[in-house]
């Protein structure tokens, strides 16, 4: 018998997904657990793997169309088994949907998630806009369904229609004719468009710089690297970078200065027991941020080891919803490109995010003698609704004391 193709749901709030790639076509052999298509949402790019061996037959989502949760998008026949008449379209297996009456969201259909919260399309939608997380929402409508007008009242900030797309025709006619190529733009690349633009136009930013020295933390790395333990061969287990540094000393700091261990929910701030730190990856075309939870409580061995798993992960596009939602702050790290200092955007729900430059030497004052010391540059970006100035400067400050001290780090 067929085994059904699932489109699953890989993230909390998510009700469509869109294929972005098929990683094989019609008829071809498939093998269980292999990657067999790409699928895109407003939060994540991953590969669906198979899910038995066999044949793909009846293909019925193609690249770049949109399904719902649950609805089949291909089938894997046994080999040498008769192939039967598959229908495009049909109700879900993971989505209830039910005729909602005349009101303000007529006409949209109701869509209940895993945690049983029940909300319209619309107001899913006008949510993720304003950075809400459903939860932190209360239902007005008919058995506590969450309708747009709760969306609009949890809200500070009223949402705004998206701003149209530019007509690539409008930008290519102020250029030559065979003097550039184009190259449409991927889901994902829409996607970060998307909340980047969202949160600088919905997000009030300030930023705040600190310049701290590296001398001791340098020292330190190379003391712990070299005895590091070995395997087998000889090779040691883990390396640590000045990135593991940064993310322990940015965990310690937001657990020394709770007021900053926030995210903005509308109506309430989320005040965070544990330092869960989102740390930006590059991947071909875009990126990802998974998190480190408990990034306080962690070694830095054990920070080093689970982000070189995060990160080949995120550019396999293997992570899980589990391992990129959620945190409160964020690193994004560009000193390894000699990037020396930059500001970052703040990606919601976060209130805050670290951008971290290059180590740079320079001569220093000390006693009056010019000392040469390597010293880097750090910027925190904060959400002025959830962190206030002098709330902003303290973290940064204790940041600055870890790094310029990280023995504070290995007590």
């Amino acid at each position: 018998m067929a085994v059904e193709v699932i489109l699953p749901r890989v993230d909390m709030d998510m009700a469509t997904g869109t294929i972005s790639k098929w990683h094989v076509k019609d008829g071809d052999k498939v093998a269980k657990g292999a990657p067999l298509f790409e699928i895109e949402t407003d939060k994540a790019a991953m590969e669906i793997d198979a899910p038995a061996d066999g044949i793909l037959r009846s293909i019925l989502v193609a690249e770049g169309d949109s399904a719902a949760v649950g609805t089949a998008v291909a089938y894997i026949y046994a080999e040498g088994e008769a192939v039967q008449t598959h229908v495009k379209s049909g109700a879900p297996k993971a989505v209830d949907a039910v005729a909602l009456k005349p009101q303000a969201d007529v006409g949209l259909t109701l869509v209940k998630d895993g945690e049983g919260l029940r909300a319209t399309p619309l107001a899913r939608r006008l949510a993720r806009q304003a950075a809400l997380p459903l939860s932190s929402i209360s239902g007005s409508g008919p058995r506590g369904r969450i309708v747009a007008e709760d969306v609009r009242k949890a809200s500070t900030v009223q949402p705004q229609a998206p701003a149209p797309l530019v007509a690539a025709d409008n930008v290519q006619k102020n250029y030559l004719p065979g003097s550039f190529a184009v190259e449409p733009i991927d889901g994902m690349r829409r996607t970060i468009a998307a909340r980047l633009t969202h949160s600088k136009q919905t997000v009030p930013h300030f930023y705040l710089s600190v310049t701290a020295t590296l001398d001791k933390l340098l020292a330190t790395r190379q003391s712990l690297n070299a005895s590091a333990p070995r395997d087998t061969e000889k090779l040691p287990q883990w390396r640590l970078s000045i990135n593991d540094f940064v993310i322990k000393a940015l965990g310690l700091a937001l657990q020394k200065v709770p007021a900053a261990n926030v995210t903005w929910a509308g109506d309430a701030i989320l005040r965070h027991h544990a330092s869960d730190i989102g740390v930006a990856v590059a991947v071909e075309g875009g990126l990802f941020t998974p998190v480190v939870r408990n990034a306080e409580t962690k070694t830095l061995s054990s920070i080093s080891i689970e982000m070189k798993q995060l990160a080949a992960k995120a550019r396999a596009r293997k992570l899980v919803p589990s391992e990129y939602q959620g945190g409160s702050s964020a690193v994004s790290n560009l000193g390894m490109f000699g990037i020396e200092e930059f500001t970052a955007i703040i990606n919601p729900p976060h209130a805050s995010i670290l951008a971290v430059g290059a180590g740079v030497e320079r001569f220093i004052p000390v006693k009056g003698q010019p000392v040469l010391a390597t010293q880097m540059t750090c910027t925190l970006s904060c959400d002025h609704r959830a962190v206030d100035g002098a709330t902003g400067a303290e973290l940064l400050q204790t940041f600055r004391s870890y790094i310029e001290d990280p023995l504070l780090m290995l007590a």
